[in-house]
């Protein structure tokens, strides 16, 4: 299965969306997920410059069968944001016909965020795995940064959007967010097999992917042993 996965990390404003003053700012990571053996591929929170996403796919000889989203803010997925439009799936639907996959519980956020119409988005339980040729996708709802926050397996592989960082984890006190709920997120994320690498939605660190086990060690979020703890660090009730 490793020797037919494609999978790319770009940063945005350094591997697409260069000269973007916001994405150079807000140093997104992007995810190109696919079979190399179909051509097959998805697109993980595509937002800035869907045209470059689209030629680097096309240059790697693979062809868009659909997105998936971590969560609704605009640097993910595309909408208002800092007073600006940030561009993101509506653009994608606009050039290809693909499902956008999100979490049930995230469908009329991003919806609300995007403008895009709730029949273009396929909602998705935890647990759900979503096929890209025959590379399996398993999605698992990480509720905290958002309602509907979640996280993609593939092959050892943890895209974790904004729920976990290398350093850190997502804002709980933005629209949606719930420290508790990350809380139980966070203990799920580092129950995963040692094999898993973890990789982010934000370059937040000097390095763009780490082991998790090194992840665990290293990250303050895993020092709480409860949440009681946990709220007690944040400073919350």
């Amino acid at each position: 299965m490793t020797e037919r996965l494609y999978f790319r990390q770009l940063l945005s404003g350094r591997d697409f969306a260069v000269g973007d003053p916001v994405g150079t700012q807000m140093v997104n990571f992007v995810y190109l997920v696919g079979d190399r053996e179909t051509g097959e591929a998805v697109v993980i929170d595509p937002a800035y410059r869907v045209n470059d996403l689209l030629d680097l796919l096309a240059a790697d000889g693979m062809r868009l069968t659909g997105a998936l989203a971590t969560h609704y803010h605009a640097d993910h997925v595309g909408g208002s944001a800092f007073g600006l439009e940030i561009e993101g799936i509506r653009a994608l639907l606009a050039r290809e016909n693909v499902p956008i996959h999100v979490n049930r519980a995230e469908v009329e956020w991003v919806r609300q965020s995007t403008g895009v119409s709730a029949t273009e988005l396929v909602g998705h339980d935890d647990s759900d795995v979503v096929m890209v040729g025959q590379i399996p996708i398993t999605l698992l709802h990480t509720p905290g940064h958002t309602p509907g926050s979640q996280c993609f397996l593939v092959d050892d592989r943890l895209v974790a959007g904004d729920t976990l960082f290398l350093e850190g984890c997502g804002r709980m006190d933005l629209p949606g967010g719930d420290a508790g709920l990350m809380y139980d997120s966070l203990r799920r994320l580092s129950a995963l097999p040692d094999a898993t690498t973890v990789f982010p939605g934000h370059q937040y660190s000097p390095k763009s992917s780490e082991d998790l086990p090194v992840v665990r060690r290293m990250n303050d979020v895993f020092r709480p042993s409860s949440a009681q703890q946990w709220k007690a660090m944040l400073g919350v009730d």
